[in-house]
């Protein structure tokens, strides 16, 4: 069954003040069998009259338009429908990722770089609809389950194996769709002495993680930098992938290092969750923990399962809670995860995985006491099971 089949056809609304680009997505949009462009705004007061007239399911907004720009036109339309989903248009510039990532705080659901350096029309119609059509499908699936009232069928989990006693010693974070929002709640609401180094792997373009690491870096009690070849992985310090590159973890000489490389996608990623995960696991083994936050797509459950194998932990954040139930979802449906949490319990749970692992973060950023091998003053003494919560498969839902 087809998404157009299961519950209609989505209603697009196109807001941009340029011709040239209006076009351009609505003909990549019309094209698609269960998507119809409902409407055209050509500036943020003409979107907000037009999204009270036509009620579309989503907004595709440009950012830099005139006498109302879509700052301005996404308060506007969510003030009267906060649960409409508004995807930014927005250039690959320093300039519009700022403005793209304010957006992203402010409510959008997600952003769409506009096309640049294809060579032709065609190119960039087709580089539009690999971003545009799954994230206005996901979106509007989402919503139209929030609002039914008939919930949608899931498969039932399978029972995933206890974490391991092991003493956590590093946090992967997987996100996609909605992540910059959530994981700086998450990371927000982390304690200033949080013990763990933290890697994100954040599905997001070159120059947008760059102002999305200093964004985070100004409002959460950590260190946030994007990741640089060799930058060491230590407590206190969260690393986020650089657009268009792997992020993935090695260690030599007892000194864990971040390395970047331009593999293959995975995923349809790069950055790629799976891909860090996976290293993050070879390097310390039990003391993985991993959380997905709210994306599209799978992304992050082939290194949730390799994470589940050796004895690390797993944590996603709910469906209630997620902007797009897909990557979290993927995640649980395959029975990979520990603890299915809300996003505003998130943060303290980490806390105490976090208070677990016996490390300490000094005034200066690093640890007290060396790091080797996965284990703190090179022991491998583990805490008892009861130290990283029971010994069971806990599911929270609000």
């Amino acid at each position: 069954m087809d998404f157009a089949d299961r519950y209609g056809v989505i209603r697009v609304l196109v807001v941009d003040d340029s011709a040239l680009l209006w076009r351009l997505v609505s003909d990549v949009l019309g094209s698609a069998d269960d998507v119809e462009v409902c409407g055209a705004a050509v500036d943020g007061l003409d979107a907000v009259e037009k999204v009270e007239a036509l009620d579309p399911d989503v907004v595709v907004l440009d950012v830099e338009m005139p006498n109302l720009d879509g700052l301005g036109a996404l308060s506007r339309i969510h003030e009267s429908k906060p649960r409409l989903p508004v995807i930014m248009f927005s250039t690959l510039t320093e300039r519009g990722a700022t403005t793209t990532l304010k957006a992203l705080s402010r409510g959008a659901s997600d952003y769409v770089a506009k096309p640049t350096g294809t060579g032709s029309l065609a190119a960039s119609k087709a580089t539009v609809a690999e971003q545009l059509l799954p994230r206005v499908r996901a979106l509007a699936g989402a919503r139209k389950v929030v609002g039914s009232t008939a919930p949608a069928a899931r498969p039932a989990p399978v029972p995933v194996a206890a974490a391991q006693g092991a003493r956590p010693r590093v946090l992967v974070v997987a996100c996609s769709t909605g992540g910059p929002e959530a994981l700086s709640t998450v990371l927000r609401g982390l304690p200033p002495g949080f013990a763990l180094p933290v890697v994100v792997a954040q599905h997001m373009p070159p120059v947008f993680t760059t102002q999305f690491a200093q964004r985070l870096d100004s409002i959460c009690p950590l260190t946030v930098t994007e990741a640089a070849e060799g930058d060491v992985v230590e407590p206190g310090r969260v690393l986020v992938a650089p657009g268009d590159y792997h992020l993935r973890l090695s260690r030599s000489a007892g000194v864990v290092r971040a390395t970047l490389d331009q593999g293959p996608k995975e995923n349809f990623c790069r950055p790629a969750a799976d891909p860090l995960i996976r290293s993050a696991v070879s390097v310390y083994g039990a003391g993985v923990v991993v959380l997905v936050l709210t994306g599209m797509g799978s992304d992050g459950r082939e290194g949730c399962r390799s994470a589940s194998l050796v004895g690390g932990r797993v944590v996603v954040q709910d469906e209630a809670s997620s902007v797009v139930w897909g990557m979290p979802g993927a995640v649980a449906q395959a029975g990979l995860a520990h603890e299915v949490l809300p996003l505003n319990a998130i943060s303290a749970r980490l806390a105490t995985l976090a208070a677990a692992s016996g490390l300490r973060v000094n005034t200066n950023g690093h640890t007290n006491g060396a790091v080797t091998n996965g284990t703190a003053n090179g022991t491998t003494t583990g805490l008892p099971r009861t130290a990283f919560g029971s010994d069971r498969v806990d599911v929270i839902r609000r």
